[in-house]
């Protein structure tokens, strides 16, 4: 991966924060990512070109979903471009519209919705995602309704977030472990705790 590319997948990691992502019902404001480097990332799924990760290397902006230790589900938006296989993992967000379905998808009681999509498993579940959603094109064009009946996934607007962008060690890697491909909305109370893998070298 050249030195353009590794800009640009650091690029589009940061930029999706800010950004709405519609799931199902449930609107989730982005506010933490993990960006992947694909065929020269040793963290990454797509270090190893398999059947599973074969989407990474696919058209930009498709949604990755795997299955995390066979309990849940994460949900990955693919940054290409083509055959490099780079994509970001959705970490956290803040759910801004749809927290009666959040919560009833997550078993949240009211007053703890900062807790709904903390965490890339807990993201996905608040979202609704799903394995069927795999492969899907998060920039596709669904009319002028806005988000009204609309059941599927989707990228929102660009914006421009005014928090600080902070970076760090991704979370729960054991290779590549420290390079800092971690990135969130500095002081967002829906950004989750650092974890390091217990596999990983020690520091």
């Amino acid at each position: 991966m050249s030195a353009a590319d590794r800009a640009d997948v650091v690029r589009r990691a940061r930029e999706l924060l800010g950004r709405t992502i519609v799931g199902h019902g449930v609107t989730v404001r982005i506010t933490e990512v993990e960006a992947y480097g694909g065929s020269e990332d040793p963290a990454s799924h797509a270090f190893t070109r398999t059947p599973r990760s074969e989407i990474m290397y696919g058209p930009p902006y498709r949604l990755y979903v795997y299955r995390s230790y066979g309990i849940h589900l994460c949900a990955n938006v693919v940054t290409g471009p083509s055959e490099i296989g780079a994509a970001v993992l959705l970490r956290a967000g803040e759910v801004v519209d749809g927290h009666d379905l959040a919560r009833l998808r997550r078993g949240t009681p009211p007053g703890r919705d900062v807790q709904l999509a903390r965490g890339p498993g807990n993201l996905a579940q608040a979202l609704g995602i799903t394995l069927d959603d795999l492969d899907t094109d998060l920039l596709a064009a669904h009319g002028d309704d806005g988000d009204s009946g609309f059941t599927g996934v989707r990228l929102g607007p660009e914006v421009r977030t005014r928090r600080r962008i902070a970076s760090g060690p991704r979370v729960g890697v054991s290779k590549s472990v420290d390079v800092p491909w971690r990135f969130w909305l500095e002081g967002d109370p829906t950004v989750s705790a650092y974890r390091r893998s217990p596999r990983a070298p020690a520091t």
